[in-house]
């Protein structure tokens, strides 16, 4: 079966990180610009786009497998098969692979996305619709400006990375540091928050390496966008501890719409592991960077990222992580075991690779020390009152969910409405989130 040659309706499958997200959301501004409409039902949809993230071990055969079902299933509805772009860091790093062996209609880099309807309208015409180029010029220009958005909002401030981590694809896939120039960002700030959105996550690779050339820094940009009416939220993610200069830390104690909650990737608690993954930092200054970040905001929220089982990782080693995490009490954090990415250098590594079952016991032990710190924050904030920001109902009658300030989600019965800020008491705190009662305001 081929595919529909003027598709009517779209849908976007994001795989991955915040970034995909952003990204996700942009290509959807991009097709229902052209007159498109976006379908919840994968299966119903003339076009759809495979958002794709190559973090993870096996990133392209999951693709492969993807695609594969959606034409079965579209074969066995006897309907005509959509048209599959396949965009993204998998499309960036394997895109002449995924044309020659899948024969989807289009492929595009994260870095080309903004050329999507013109190659989707190559596709429809039978022509080829590959675009895995990495422009000095920015896309952000090309892309429509946002006319509705929810109450929380991601904002692109900065794309790649120049750090080289050796199990680390995003050089090769997102490119160079690069960072959007600062009136361009206060400007789409001031659009997002006119389209509805009350909080905004500023992203990046290594968002903290945004600057420009007045040497303003991220700093400087979040006490900006500080002064937009109507803006009530700040969060920014993900941080590289060498990114985070005293400013940003200042920030935390000097802006009040910064919320008090700081992403930062230590990968691993031994020296010798993070000198071998090229990160360019020690376990001691990590630790000094969140005694200085705790000292200007006694009450913020830590969060990181853990592989376990990188090449030649001892078990002394792997216990050097555990009490890393003993010694910072994270309130959530993200584990992953290693896999290799082929093209970094640790995938050269072979000899040196931890056995599948190490990596397992590993893993299950540090997520339960995560678990266990996680849980401890949460009950830590019962009997609190803060702002919970609501974003979506719960599942419950009556019952709504938001975001406390220390990222948490928090489900109570209110009678707000989505976008509303609400003063909540806490009242339960369990491993994923928080229960909390709506605070009534005394009559003047």
């Amino acid at each position: 079966m081929n595919a529909p040659k003027n598709p009517k309706t779209f849908h976007v499958k994001s795989f991955g990180c915040q970034m995909n997200v952003y990204d996700g959301e942009r290509m959807a501004e991009l097709m229902a610009a052209q007159g498109m409409t976006s379908t919840a039902d994968a299966d119903s949809a003339d076009l759809i786009v495979l958002n794709t993230c190559h973090i993870r071990e096996k990133a392209t055969e999951k693709v492969f497998s993807d695609i594969g079902r959606l034409r079965k299933q579209a074969a066995a509805a006897d309907r005509a098969a959509p048209m599959i772009a396949v965009a993204g860091c998998v499309a960036q790093a394997e895109g002449e692979e995924i044309v020659r062996r899948a024969k989807v209609d289009v492929v595009v880099g994260p870095q080309a996305y903004h050329n999507l309807p013109e190659l989707v309208a190559k596709a429809a015409a039978g022509t080829s619709a590959l675009d895995t180029d990495m422009p000095a010029n920015s896309k952000f220009g090309a892309l429509p400006r946002r006319r509705k958005v929810g109450p929380t909002a991601f904002l692109t401030v900065q794309e790649g990375c120049d750090k080289f981590c050796t199990y680390c694809v995003v050089p090769y896939t997102r490119g160079a540091e690069i960072s959007r120039p600062f009136a361009e960002l206060v400007d789409e700030a001031r659009a997002l928050v006119d389209a509805g959105a009350r909080e905004i996550t500023l992203l990046g690779q290594n968002v903290n390496a945004w600057d420009d050339d007045a040497g303003t820094g991220l700093h400087g940009l979040i006490h900006a966008l500080d002064w937009i009416e109507g803006l009530e939220r700040i969060r920014y993610t993900t941080s590289h501890p060498n990114d985070m200069r005293e400013g940003l830390i200042r920030a935390h104690a000097e802006v009040g719409k910064l919320m008090p909650f700081l992403h930062l990737p230590v990968q691993a608690g031994s020296d010798r592991i993070l000198k071998a993954m090229n990160r360019s930092h020690s376990r001691d200054s990590y630790l000094k960077i969140l005694d200085r970040v705790r000292a200007a905001r006694p009450d913020i929220a830590l969060s990181g990222d853990f592989i376990v089982g990188f090449p030649g990782e001892s078990d002394a080693e792997f216990e050097e992580t555990l009490s890393l995490v003993d010694a910072v009490g994270y309130a959530q954090c993200f584990s992953f075991k290693y896999s290799p990415r082929p093209g970094t250098p640790a995938a050269e590594l072979r000899d040196q690779y931890i056995p599948a079952e190490v990596m397992d016991e590993r893993l299950q032990r540090l997520q339960a020390a995560l678990n266990r710190d996680q849980l401890a924050f949460n009950q830590a904030t019962i009997g609190k009152t803060c702002a919970v920001l609501i974003e979506r109902q719960g599942k419950l009658p009556g019952q709504m969910l938001g975001k406390s300030p220390w990222l948490q989600s928090v489900y109570l019965n209110t009678d707000a409405k989505i976008g509303d800020m609400v003063e909540v008491e806490i009242t339960g705190g369990f491993g994923n989130s928080l229960t909390g009662v709506e605070k009534v305001k005394a009559a003047a």
